[in-house]
């Protein structure tokens, strides 16, 4: 997998750092060959917004043999996209590779024509101004990530982790993403477009936080009846005020979140085990048509399928 990061003159080192850090420990942990490369408009030292100096990145024509392209931010004025940046990441785009805009790089995709009728997700406070911009495009504030398979966007800072682990998992897998993410001692557990790939989204410390109480008692009890009323309950607090404060907390209703939790646990056992599929419905909490419909409707995948692609037991025998 060859992944081209576009870098260019006042860019911040954590912007750059983020696809860098998550996809080169992909090739370290072993998953994949997968080889992040700098690439700018030019041949030449890059100057980044903390005042150091990058030697050697590549030219445009790094993108020439992209698999993926990022853009992993973008220029505080905004700047209308080189015209030759916009030829180079379009001509790929239309080969068939991917294109990532994370944080303000949601603007230069957007330039780049790439998400004309679409949605998309950027940086909180460049949604307005990139609604403004691209009347075309819906900008959805409260998303982390929007992926429509051939482009992504993500929203500012940290989301773009969010964002890359998530290739990582659509690309190699649920656990292949939780190795990952363990490797980097990062856990996503917020909702982004798609539910979030981790291994058990547990909260860190449940002792005073009741939102972190009830979160934590639901996931060892995903097959049973997690109602609102059930989870206020093991939160000691009214239900008003519990799904108040568990959508402060979490971004998600607790239907949502309990959803995408079922549905995390259900691609382990599914990766990881040789259980059958109703069986795995009834453990986390569906039956088995609603089970299918679900996992259909969120990976666009029948469950069989996605073990056939993504069986870790045969990955590690291999």
């Amino acid at each position: 997998m060859n992944i081209a990061v576009y870098a260019f003159d006042g860019i911040s080192l954590f912007h750059l750092s983020v696809p860098q850090m998550v996809f080169d420990e992909v090739r370290r942990l072993g998953l994949g060959d997968w080889r992040p490369v700098l690439f700018g408009d030019s041949l030449g030292p890059i100057r980044t917004a903390e005042g150091y100096t990058i030697e050697g990145a590549q030219g445009l024509g790094a993108v020439d043999a992209a698999d993926i392209v990022v853009i992993p931010s973008w220029t505080d004025d905004a700047r209308a996209v080189p015209p030759s940046l916009h030829d180079s990441v379009v001509g790929a785009h239309r080969s068939g590779a991917m294109v990532v805009g994370l944080c303000l790089g949601a603007i230069a995709v957007s330039d780049m024509g790439l998400l004309t009728g679409r949605s998309a997700a950027t940086h909180w406070h460049a949604v307005e101004s990139l609604r403004a911009r691209h009347p075309d495009i819906s900008v959805d504030a409260d998303k982390l990530y929007v992926d429509h398979g051939d482009v992504l966007t993500s929203a500012g800072t940290a989301s773009g982790i969010d964002a890359c682990l998530h290739i990582v998992r659509t690309r190699l897998g649920a656990e292949a993403a939780n190795r990952v993410a363990r490797s980097l001692v990062v856990a996503p557990h917020r909702e982004g477009g798609q539910a979030q790939y981790i291994e058990r989204p547990i909260p860190s410390d449940t002792g005073e936080d009741p939102i972190a109480r009830a979160s934590a008692w639901a996931l060892d009890h995903l097959d049973d009846d997690l109602s609102v009323d059930r989870l206020a309950a093991a939160a000691r607090m009214s239900r008003r005020s519990f799904v108040r404060l568990f959508r402060m907390a979490t971004g998600a209703t607790p239907a949502a979140w309990i959803r995408a939790r079922r549905l995390d646990e259900a691609r382990r056992l599914l990766e990881m085990t040789d259980l059958p599929i109703d069986r795995i419905a009834a453990s986390c909490g569906f039956t088995p048509v609603t089970f299918r419909q679900n996992f259909a409707a969120t990976f666009g995948s029948t469950p069989s399928r996605y073990r056939a692609r993504f069986d870790a037991r045969q990955a590690a025998a291999g």
